[in-house]
């Protein structure tokens, strides 16, 4: 074989997985731009979350190993109050993998669960989300997912306050698509109800007016 043509073999092999590739990147505009566009839930990541002042949380191991799972639980099974698929706009329904959460959240360090120092309500960056998302096991896992990870629930005598962030990724690569921090204000009876509020809350500011300034920020 003559050597031009085994470089143009060569080089149809290389842009075909170019191609390949490509086809199964995600990106953030390619969400925002189609609704038909597949989204997995992953679930609520505890593992770097700070329980603030909360003088009813001494029992950090049923915390841990109960109510994180119970949290988790109650927004897949309750679509109608969490619903995910309409806050982004999704045109098919989307699929849900706790498996992932509970997996990561298996490993949180009850004694680091507490905490009475007030800055770690917002103590982390982008960089720490990240990190975080690189520590998720997507083993097996293409497409763009959803994980909110929690960073800190600050209870006060009056109000109490969560704050979490939405995050979006590639899950083949682990590649951060969109990290965005909301903070919403607690209310319900009952620990889980209490605190899985903020998802609820998130979840309808994000339906109300969210999507839509993340759409114009990451789709055009």
């Amino acid at each position: 074989m003559k050597k031009t043509s085994k470089l143009s073999m060569l080089a149809a092999v290389i842009f075909l997985l170019g191609c390949t590739v490509s086809s199964y990147a995600q990106t953030a505009k390619e969400f925002f731009s189609n609704t038909e566009t597949s989204l997995t839930y992953l679930g609520i990541d505890y593992y770097k979350a700070r329980l603030i002042n909360d003088p009813g949380s001494n029992n950090t191991s049923d915390i841990k190993n109960r109510l994180f799972n119970s949290m988790n639980q109650v927004v897949v099974v309750e679509p109608k109050n969490y619903d995910i698929t309409g806050a982004f706009n999704r045109s098919n329904n989307i699929s849900s993998d706790l498996d992932v959460v509970t997996e990561r959240n298996e490993k949180t360090i009850a004694d680091d669960i507490t905490s009475n120092d007030p800055a770690d309500f917002s103590r982390l960056t982008e960089t720490d989300i990240a990190t975080e998302v690189k520590a998720l096991n997507l083993k097996g896992k293409s497409g763009v997912g959803l994980v909110f990870i929690m960073e800190g629930m600050k209870k006060e005598e009056k109000k109490s306050y969560g704050s979490v962030w939405v995050v979006l990724l590639d899950m083949k690569t682990k590649k951060v698509l969109m990290a965005e921090r909301l903070e919403q204000e607690a209310a319900g009876f009952g620990f889980r109800n209490f605190w899985v509020s903020i998802i609820k809350k998130s979840i309808i500011e994000i339906n109300k007016k969210k999507y839509k300034s993340w759409k114009e920020k990451y789709g055009s």
